[in-house]
């Protein structure tokens, strides 16, 4: 173990949103880090968001994080690069919007594989890096559907319970082998994706700022930063534990 050792991280669905802002407050203090996305293009456009005397620390990985193809060559490349890897986040994540009898048990399943089977299957595979680490992280990124119901989004809503518990249950595995395992849980963000979501459903705005005594939405930067400190030291005794960060949404009734 070597304190001193800039952060080796690989962040899935880290080229967009919340994902980028988490790769870039891991890579603040000289860290490196590995993008996995599934849209080339997009990679590249998230690559550039990093001045070019940084960019040599940032690696772009394109694939579908439900592929167990991907997820190896994925966890692979990042390794081999960096000599090693201290921090995995699972931010990757999909959701189909629909009444429950709707839901066809393709897209459930889809929904399942890409938001928690794949946040399990990659902390597998990253389990040797994170041991021989000294200071590995898993951060799995939740959601405020983790712990509310959600009648037009089933499947996602399935997932992001399911992402409290692996959390859970990895930490009280892997404590033993120096690994801590955490969850944020986000509130709604500003992001291009619910900045879509505002477009079809206007009255969803005012009702987050009306309902969240910060009387705002967050930002993906806020996500970031709650990140980084659990991948750092002053997390050394958190584990198993979700962060919700929400402004305080959760908090009323």
């Amino acid at each position: 173990m070597n304190p001193d050792r800039p952060l080796r991280s690989l962040v899935t669905g880290g080229t967009a949103g919340i994902g980028l802002a988490i790769a870039h407050a891991l890579t603040e203090d000289g860290g490196h880090v590995a993008l996995l996305g599934r849209d080339p293009a997009r990679a590249q456009r998230a690559l550039e968001t990093w001045a070019p005397a940084d960019r040599e620390r940032v690696m772009v990985l394109t694939g579908d994080v439900a592929d167990d193809a991907v997820r190896s060559e994925s966890l692979a490349a990042a390794s081999t690069a960096f000599d090693g890897l201290d921090v995995l986040v699972n931010n990757a994540g999909a959701t189909v919007r629909g009444r429950p009898e709707d839901c066809s048990i393709a897209d459930y399943t889809q929904v399942l594989e890409v938001n928690l089977t794949a946040a399990l299957a990659m902390s597998q595979l990253a389990y040797p890096s994170l041991k021989e680490s000294g200071r590995g992280r898993v951060i799995n990124i939740a959601s405020l559907t983790s712990f509310f119901g959600s009648g037009f989004s089933l499947p996602y809503s399935v997932s992001k319970g399911g992402i409290v518990q692996l959390t859970k249950s990895l930490a009280l595995a892997w404590a033993a082998d120096g690994i801590l395992v955490n969850a944020i849980a986000p509130g709604w963000i500003d992001t291009e994706l619910t900045a879509g979501t505002r477009q079809h459903v206007p009255t969803l705005d005012q009702a987050v700022v009306e309902r969240t005594p910060l009387s705002r939405w967050g930002t993906p930067t806020e996500i970031g930063s709650v990140a980084a400190f659990l991948a750092g030291p002053g997390a050394s005794f958190i584990n198993g534990t979700v962060i919700t960060v929400d402004g305080g949404y959760s908090a009323a009734i």
